[in-house]
């Protein structure tokens, strides 16, 4: 099969396509006949050792993927051969098999296409899992999404509305700020050719309820400076590159919350709540009420060169490999 392998830790550019014998089949797993494999940020950061799960070399990057699956390991009776299926894989989709614990795969619905079933699970379990059960995200609420042209923040703007908050966007072009109004945005800042304090003041008089940061850096202290009384900042990443020192007086100032969003745990301590997250997901899309973007679905040798869009922030939307 081929597969993506990251053989010496390094850029995008140092990744190599292999043939290699498929992977053996472990007790409790499913195997993959992948699909389709999202993109995310965390694929750049794992292949530098980067990341905080730092797999042995060589490994396939790849968190997600969605396919039929071929072989059901003893006693997994949830799941069965020819499933459409979703799954949170950690690393190694870059492939044309995986083999994953079953708690971490999904069946999807029979109508959904495999380009948006392989860029779904990461960026919308991750914000349900960030709004709906940290921030515990009320009707009426002001929701501040950073990095909202983003895979995960568009997520965030769709969800936050289907919610029922009043959602404010912000991202690096006016281009992209169209694209999140488009997906729901009451308001955007264009953080690029506005300052983004004096911005949040103005469309935020009362402050900010709840702060969506996948991006770090300078602007997580500004939200937080904005931040309403009994706010909550939620820490989903750090696209920007730099982890900010969080002021803690602000943090006292406003009696707020700074929250951690580590929902890849999170599956494996809840497979049960994770499975029912995902139901619950499936329903919105059904519905109509949450629209995946898919920006551009790329070939599996050009895996590179989508992880090179992604480090340098050019890519909106979700980018997927199709196998």
């Amino acid at each position: 099969m081929r597969i993506v392998h990251c053989r010496q830790l390094g850029p995008p550019e140092s990744l190599v396509l292999e043939d290699v014998a498929p992977p053996e089949l472990g007790p409790g797993q499913v195997r993959i006949g992948v699909k389709a494999a999202g993109v995310n940020y965390p694929d750049n950061l794992i292949i530098q050792g980067l990341y905080q799960m730092r797999p042995a070399l060589p490994f396939a990057p790849g968190s997600e993927v969605a396919g039929v699956i071929l072989e059901v390991a003893p006693g997994v009776t949830r799941l069965s051969v020819g499933d459409r299926v979703c799954a949170f894989t950690g690393y190694g989709g870059f492939a044309e098999q995986v083999c994953v614990d079953a708690a971490r795969v999904v069946p999807i619905p029979a109508d959904m296409p495999w380009d948006v079933a392989a860029g779904f699970t990461v960026v919308y379990a991750t914000t349900w899992f960030a709004l709906n059960e940290r921030a515990r995200l009320q009707p009426g609420e002001t929701l501040l999404v950073l990095g909202a042209a983003g895979g995960v923040g568009l997520a965030a703007v769709q969800l936050g509305k289907a919610m029922g908050a009043r959602v404010i966007a912000a991202a690096g072009s006016d281009h992209k700020l169209e694209l999140t109004a488009a997906h729901g945005a009451d308001e955007g800042i264009n953080y690029r050719a506005h300052d983004l304090d004096s911005r949040l003041r103005a469309v935020a008089p009362h402050g900010l309820d709840v702060v969506y940061d996948p991006v770090g850096g300078d602007s997580t202290n500004v939200a937080l400076k904005r931040m309403a009384w009994n706010g909550r900042l939620l820490v989903v990443g750090f696209a920007s590159g730099e982890i900010p020192a969080i002021k803690a007086n602000l943090v006292l100032l406003k009696n707020c919350q700074v929250m951690g969003v580590h929902w890849g745990v999170s599956v494996d301590r809840d497979p049960n709540g994770h499975a029912e997250a995902m139901a619950a997901l499936f329903e919105r899309w059904t519905q109509g009420a949450l629209a995946p973007l898919v920006s551009e679905a790329m070939p599996l040798e050009e895996a590179p060169a989508a992880l090179r869009a992604l480090r340098d922030r050019r890519a909106v939307g979700k980018l997927v490999l199709t196998v």
